[in-house]
């Protein structure tokens, strides 16, 4: 059974697989809401899309659907995600993401572990290179996969589908709404800051500015790929005029000769063998972001060239900027005061800005605004693939019909980030899953090596020396294996969860021959979620 959305070229194949067979009933319950939405949308403007039906054509000899006999569209647009992420939109959306709250509140993980003002600023600097490392390999992968979804295409063109699965499986259910939720806390919290500047914010209307805050951010993504990407970068330079806000002044210090917190600068406490490794895994996570780009490769402008431009530039303006923000941190705070501070660049405006500092925490509001945004426009994508190649309900792998937005892919995490938003231990669950992101791009760079041998004769615009992918695979395996051994409770418990995806994956992929009352509800839903949200199957482009 086929429908078609006047406007669009697509029709909608309401068939979950090719070789379900219409059923009568369904025929009499899609008449029925195309006949209700028809009749409540008389008035509406003439380039509001209408539900016609087309003819149900009958299925070959092997039980395949014929193409699609329905009109072209009047337009004749196609209905695909449009190459709309120029170098600077892409330099954005890496810089955007990368720079969240952390810097701002506190840098203190890497100097616990470190114990000397020096061995943190090395460790800031080692951690910027070594993702600079992780991000050239992206950049690698991305210019010769050009498909969107990041981790998930890597790991299904080297690995095949079932690691891949178990990927999306977790991205979808838990790290991504999880991830999401403590960084729109983290807004919330600072957006409210300088109205309660004596007393306690209460804990109701945190959750209640940054369920407001998930909300926006949903629907920008949902509406306009420009309007996202223009909003990213008007806060990629919020983030960007914040840094200059700490740098700028702790530079002027420096000319003052505000140097003693320097003296002596490797001289500390002794740090322990797991010291060092605990360091390096707090500062990877404060540079985690450089891999958003890859999640939306269909949609960037000439990939092979703007994707490591655009990673190239990213990673040395944030690795500048958070050294040289550390640094001046340490122009006005000893060591001693940064370990016990909770809101590092709080402290440090109240000392040096004055009255000016008030405005350090909305520039950080907007920062975590910048992350939630840009996490949500790149991770979208990848339940979008996913779905495009079955491992996801194919509604996710749908596009609005004018607004050419992966609208169900975008919406899919609302529900479930409001859910742990106001019920979760979100930090817990967290620290439960935050091997799984090593762990699985330490696989997709495993994965970039097995490739040159497996596919030697894949077209490479750009190509990394052996060494930094060997390296940094190493190194995030490592960490892996190391948070194992430091906290294996935290750790198993994760590891457990990931491991659901192996039977989910044989339940909702593997296994074809579902009963036929699960196959009419999947299709039932399917077509009133079509109809409601107005999108249709993307059409490849022939390139």
């Amino acid at each position: 059974m086929k429908v078609y959305i006047r406007g669009s070229q697509n029709s909608v194949d309401l068939a979950a697989t090719q070789h379900r067979q219409a059923l009568p009933a369904q025929h009499f319950y899609f008449s029925f809401t195309v006949l209700w939405l028809n009749m409540y949308r008389k008035s509406a403007p003439a380039d509001v899309p209408m539900i016609s039906k087309c003819t149900y054509p009958a299925k070959d000899s092997q039980g395949m659907l014929p193409p699609n006999t329905c009109k072209q569209s009047d337009t004749g647009e196609k209905v695909v995600l449009k190459k709309k992420v120029t170098l600077l939109r892409g330099i954005s959306i890496i810089i955007g993401t990368i720079i969240g709250a952390g810097i701002f509140i506190s840098p203190k993980g890497i100097l616990q572990n470190t114990g000397s003002v020096g061995m943190s600023l090395t460790v800031w600097t080692a951690c910027g290179i070594l993702s600079l490392f992780g991000a050239l390999c992206y950049a690698e992968l991305g210019t010769c996969i050009k498909k969107s979804g990041g981790h998930y295409t890597y790991i299904l063109e080297a690995f095949g589908p079932l690691p891949a699965f178990v990927r999306v499986w977790v991205e979808l259910l838990v790290i991504r709404p999880a991830a999401t939720a403590v960084i729109s806390l983290a807004f919330g919290r600072y957006i409210l800051e300088p109205f309660f500047i004596q007393c306690e914010i209460p804990d109701l209307a945190i959750k209640f500015v940054t369920a407001l805050g998930i909300t926006v951010v949903m629907v920008l993504n949902s509406m306009s790929v420009s309007w996202s990407a223009r909003i990213q970068i008007f806060l990629t330079f919020c983030k960007l005029i914040a840094i200059l806000i700490i740098i700028v002044p702790g530079v002027m210090q420096l000319i003052k000769g505000e140097t003693q917190n320097f003296k002596d600068a490797f001289v500390g406490k002794d740090v322990s063998v797991m010291g060092l490794p605990l360091a390096f895994y707090s500062g990877m996570y404060a540079y985690a972001g450089w891999f958003y780009l890859n999640f939306v490769t269909e949609e960037v402008e000439n990939p092979e060239k703007n994707i490591p431009l655009a990673i190239c530039i990213s990673m040395a303006i944030v690795t500048i900027g958070y050294v040289l923000t550390n640094v001046a941190y340490y122009t006005a705070i000893t060591a001693e005061e940064l370990v016990l501070s909770n809101a590092v660049a709080v402290t440090y405006a109240e000392r040096l800005l004055g009255s000016f500092s008030l405005a350090v925490p909305i520039f950080v509001a907007l920062s975590c605004f910048g992350s939630m945004n840009g996490g949500v426009f790149a991770v979208s994508r990848m339940f979008y693939v996913a779905s495009r190649e079955g491992h996801l309900p194919e509604i996710l792998s749908m596009i609005h019909v004018h607004k050419h937005t992966p609208l169900p892919a975008v919406i899919v995490l609302y529900p479930l980030t409001i859910l742990m938003l106001f019920t979760g231990d979100i930090y817990s669950l967290l620290s439960f899953l935050s091997f799984a992101r090593w762990l699985f791009i330490g696989l997709v760079v495993v994965g970039l090596i097995y490739l040159r041998y497996k596919r030697p004769e894949m077209h490479r615009p750009f190509k990394v020396p052996i060494f930094i992918p060997a390296l940094f695979s190493f190194t995030c395996l490592f960490m892996v294996t190391l948070s194992l051994y430091s906290d294996p409770i935290n750790t198993g418990i994760g590891f457990a969860i990931t491991l659901t995806g192996v039977p989910a994956y044989y339940l909702f992929v593997v296994w074809d021959n579902k009963p036929k009352w699960f196959r009419n509800f999947s299709d039932r839903v399917t077509t009133l979620l079509q109809i409601l949200l107005e999108v249709v199957p993307t059409e490849q482009n022939s390139s």
